[in-house]
């Protein structure tokens, strides 16, 4: 059986121990009430969830990427509106500028964004650039010492409370992913507009938003990386979105078998619980078996992502992206399911549940573009 670190299981207690105190109880009213949990982020960024693979050097925890998926796993279990805030600022937003920043940017920005002082969004996704990325429109005109940025970004998840970006933007949208530039973006800055506000199915206490950019005026100093590499900087964060949201995923999974499991046991029918049922029994079978299989998965993309071995830690990035939010979906269906009509109402925790999971197979990649990734690695 393959046990976790000693200091990996202390920070999965830490973060459980928090996540069912703090967190849980309030996350049926903050849904309801679409509420952003701003004092949850706050202290997520004191006791270092916000930055924790940020090296202690810039105001980070310095732990692996395997201790992250945990903790956030934990905190998903309790919501995932609150974990998929601190996931886009830990792999969305800090990683980039630490794996391709100057060391100014690392020692300007990092540490306010590991210490949850401010919030960081990710900015790629457009109108017409969704699953095919390098399809970007936003444009970036060389101007003296700056660019200034024209453009619509889509489905930004922190965008209304960010205080800066990861934006994307293309010298010549004609030349697709060969001229796409990675910028640290000030959300503050005249011409960073926020746009509409999204209405979602789920997870309706993360702020979602469109982001306007109308000259907006930014420093070269802000290019992350070198000029026309945007595009390899954007594929290369998403392996890290992409092992978040499995992380995402487990953590709703999780609490839609316990949920399950609970109700299986109390809820009676025909004199008996409605756990004596062959039909209930297998259900919960497929799912703890499911959840176990992604979980491992997404602990082995962790290891490979902390590794030297880039080329496996996306490919398994992929198969637990795939494999955690496909069971994510069919635990928290099939919770509803046992729930009966229970189930169906707001009242009850699984009817959210239900909801939160759908957005899992659609974010930082669809299940069919990682079934594309993924089987590259054997076709070519």
């Amino acid at each position: 059986m393959f046990e976790l670190p000693e200091d990996v299981q202390q920070i999965q207690q830490l973060a459980r121990d928090f996540a069912r105190k703090e967190v849980l109880p309030g996350a049926q009213k903050r849904d309801h009430e679409h509420a952003f949990p701003a004092d949850l982020v706050r202290q997520l960024g004191e006791m270092g969830f916000m930055g924790m693979f940020v090296p202690e050097a810039y105001g980070g925890a310095g732990l692996s990427t395997l201790a992250y998926v945990v903790a956030l796993e934990e905190i998903c279990y309790a919501d995932a509106s609150v974990g998929v805030t601190m996931s886009v600022n830990n792999s969305l937003v800090c990683w980039p500028i630490l794996a391709n920043g100057t060391e100014a940017q690392k020692l300007k920005y990092l540490p306010d964004l590991a210490s949850g002082t401010k919030l960081g969004c990710y900015a790629l996704t457009e109108p017409d650039a969704g699953s095919d990325a390098g399809a970007q429109r936003t444009r970036a005109t060389p101007d003296g010492d700056d660019y200034v940025l024209n453009g619509n970004k889509i489905w930004i998840t922190n965008a209304p409370f960010a205080d800066l970006c990861v934006g994307y933007a293309s010298l010549a949208p004609e030349e697709r992913n060969k001229a796409v530039c990675a910028f640290i973006l000030d959300a503050k800055a005249p011409g960073f507009n926020v746009g509409k506000l999204e209405e979602k199915l789920g997870i309706t206490s993360s702020a979602t938003s469109e982001l306007v950019f109308e000259n907006l005026r930014v420093s070269r100093e802000n290019l992350l990386g070198a000029e026309r590499q945007g595009f390899r900087i954007a594929m290369a964060t998403l392996d890290g979105g992409r092992i978040g949201i499995a992380a995402q995923a487990l953590g709703i999974a999780q609490r839609a078998f316990d949920l399950a499991v609970a109700h299986a046991r109390q809820r009676m029918a025909f004199g008996k619980p409605i756990a004596a049922n062959q039909a209930i029994q297998w259900m919960i079978a497929d799912m703890a078996t499911r959840i176990e299989s992604a979980r491992l998965l997404t602990w082995r993309a962790a290891i490979f992502k902390d590794g030297a071995d880039s080329a496996r830690a996306s490919h398994y990035c992929s198969m637990a992206k795939l494999a955690a939010s496909e069971t994510a979906n069919f635990c928290a269906d099939k919770a509803l399911q046992i729930h009966g009509g229970y189930g169906y109402s707001k009242e009850y925790e699984v009817e959210r549940l239900f909801r939160d999971a759908r957005i899992t197979t659609l974010y930082e990649g669809t299940s069919e573009i990682q079934r594309i990734v993924i089987s590259r690695n054997y076709l070519g």
